[in-house]
């Protein structure tokens, strides 16, 4: 399960990406986000080493949208929807 920070940047980057046909960039992120340099760099890298981007900081503009949507927590989806 993602954290509520990761989740808003993926929705974010998901949205912009195809209101605009094109990534955000580390400025627009950030000012999307509110969030500080630092932070928003763990969210990409936490992201990335999710599975839902594809992104290093060599190149932090560089972002590839792999999975836009969170993927369930199938082992713990009745805690969620209710008991098994």
């Amino acid at each position: 399960m993602l954290a509520d920070a990761e989740r808003k940047v993926l929705r974010i980057i998901a949205n912009y990406s195809a209101g605009r046909k094109r990534m955000p960039t580390l400025i627009e992120l950030g000012r999307k986000t509110g969030k500080s340099q630092k932070k928003l760099l763990e969210t990409l890298s936490e992201l990335a080493k999710e599975g839902y981007i594809s992104w290093t900081p060599a190149d932090p503009d560089r972002i590839t949208l792999l999975q836009a949507w969170e993927r369930e927590d199938r082992e713990n989806w009745w805690q969620m929807y209710g008991s098994r």
